[in-house]
């Protein structure tokens, strides 16, 4: 490793320390990692392998219950244009007859339409 580490690209600040794998601002409080392409989204794939894009159309390959409902989303549920997010629901969309919800990219397939 090398003995100077980057400034802060929030406020140009030369205090930066390093704390595991992510670089830390003690001024602005910034923190960004130190590899350089945490720009860089991290890929969606379904579950069969495809990677996923916003705007995609997938089917649901399990019936899944909705939280706090008793509705169901039965299999072979299409699913228009679909948003892709971070966080422990890869997918956010709107389910037809059940409305808008978060859904895990293992249990979709993506369609060519």
């Amino acid at each position: 490793m090398s003995d100077t580490l980057p400034p802060c690209p929030e406020c140009n600040s030369s205090f930066t320390y390093e704390m595991d794998a992510l670089l830390i601002c003690p001024e602005c409080g910034h923190e960004w990692s130190a590899s350089g392409d945490a720009d860089a989204p991290a890929e969606v794939r379904d579950a069969v392998g495809n990677v996923l894009n916003d705007g995609d159309t997938v089917i649901v390959i399990k019936d899944l219950k909705v939280k706090g409902s008793s509705s169901v989303v039965k299999v072979g549920t299409k699913v228009r244009g679909i948003r892709l997010v971070d966080g422990d629901h890869d997918i956010d969309c709107k389910v037809p007859s059940i409305g808008q919800m978060g859904l895990k990219s293992q249990f979709v397939k993506k369609v060519s339409e």
